[in-house]
């Protein structure tokens, strides 16, 4: 059912009981993984104090969301994706009482922190596609801008929250930001339970097999065009630019600050981020969507290079809250695009294609990061990444010139 009393009404949308119940479920669970996120990069580089480490951890989460990704988006299809969504919530609940268990016992060895991750990947890969699903069911078309604003604005305060939380826990004790994560991430399951069931988006009984279904998603990102920009311009952009996984070897060589600085720098991003949120959710992002897109990006990757070049810790936090206002312009609207350019029985598998894109640009990002700070020198390596970016966007401008004058997000005719 679509609740909105009227058009872009906050109060509307949470009067909506499957809006509010996702609502908290996302952002209790993104808190889960913001801790999470910040104390095991902290735990693999105090074991060794290795940028390539870092970049290792990358890897090890990108394996498994390559491998499984396709599967998952014929899952989340095919199955009730409430109840996917809650199995993939306590399989990552028990992985992080691992890691848990894992800096309770001081274990200063990377193969048990690496096998516990790639058990975290697999869970995280096979319940985001049906989690990402479930938005343009419960809003309506009109509404999802400004819906999946709310969210994402509330996930970048609490991204800015986590980290710091982060550091004050890793002060107190890396296991206690472990535990903490694993509470959060059974409190965002329990909010699940309040999510109407829905049957299956694809109810076809003659139902291809999984091979076939799964690369049923493949053929429809590449058949479109605007669709295939969108996700592999954030895909490269990101994989040259992602900075933030070297955060804790900048803030220990190259900064100097403990992990109070830390916290701060994890929390610049998201700093930058809501605030452009609460932006799009007062003023939704409605036209000439494809060339901001091209600009944000852009900004994003001049941002990388100051922070790749900067020395000065306040320099370095405006650097990296700029990457996080651009970012989040980029990705409101490529979720925007995506999800109201794919019909619901497809939401699944597209969701895993992108799903691969977004990990190989995150995870993948990461360990490219880390190799080549291990190859070139740390500074060096961000720098040369924020240029790529940039050089990334002339290229994608040429290739695609249906992102350059993509206009309506809105807009219902599919491209």
């Amino acid at each position: 059912m679509h609740a909105t009393s009227g058009p872009g009404s906050v109060r509307a949308l949470f009067r909506n009981r499957n809006y509010a119940a996702l609502f908290v479920a996302r952002e209790t669970g993104w808190l889960a993984n913001a801790v999470a996120d910040a104390a095991i990069g902290w735990q693999i580089f105090s074991i060794r104090h290795s940028a390539f480490d870092l970049g290792l951890v990358g890897l090890v989460l990108f394996i498994p969301q390559l491998l499984l990704a396709l599967p998952a988006g014929v899952i989340a299809d095919r199955f009730e994706r409430r109840t996917v969504c809650m199995l993939a919530g306590l399989a990552n609940a028990l992985m992080l009482a691992l890691l848990f268990v894992l800096t309770q016992a001081n274990v200063a060895a990377l193969p048990p922190y690496f096998a516990v991750l790639a058990l975290t990947s697999v869970a995280y890969t096979l319940g985001v596609p049906a989690q990402r699903s479930i938005l343009p069911t419960v809003v309506s078309p009109r509404d999802f801008v400004r819906a999946s604003a709310i969210i994402s604005s509330v996930s970048q305060f609490i991204a800015i929250a986590g980290p710091a939380v982060a550091g004050l826990l890793i002060v107190a004790g890396t296991p206690l930001a472990f535990a903490f994560a694993a509470i959060t991430q059974l409190v965002s399951t329990a909010a699940l339970f309040f999510l109407d069931k829905r049957p299956p988006a694809d109810v076809n009984e003659t139902a291809a097999p999984m091979l076939h279904a799964a690369l049923e998603g493949v053929r429809y990102v590449f058949t479109r065009k605007i669709v295939l920009a969108a996700i592999s311009l954030d895909l490269f952009a990101v994989l040259f630019g992602g900075a933030v996984a070297m955060l804790p070897a900048y803030a220990t060589q190259v900064l100097h600050v403990g992990p109070s600085g830390f916290g701060l720098l994890r929390a610049a991003p998201g700093i930058g981020a809501a605030l452009v949120a609460m932006l799009i959710v007062r003023k939704p992002i409605e036209r000439r969507a494809g060339p901001r897109l091209l600009w944000c990006v852009t900004g994003f990757g001049i941002a990388t290079i100051v922070f790749g070049a900067s020395q000065n810790f306040v320099l370095s936090v405006l650097a990296l809250a700029f990457t996080g206002g651009f970012d989040m312009v980029s990705m409101v609207i490529r979720t925007t695009l995506v999800q109201l350019q794919t019909p619901d029985e497809m939401r699944g598998r597209v969701g895993a294609v992108e799903n691969i894109f977004i990990g190989a640009s995150n995870e993948l990002g990461a360990f490219e990061s880390g190799t080549a700070a291990a190859l070139l020198g740390l500074v060096p390596s961000v720098i040369l990444g924020g240029v790529a970016t940039c050089a990334i966007i002339a290229i994608w401008s040429v290739l695609f010139p249906q992102l350059r004058t993509f206009d309506r997000l809105s807009t219902h005719e599919r491209l």
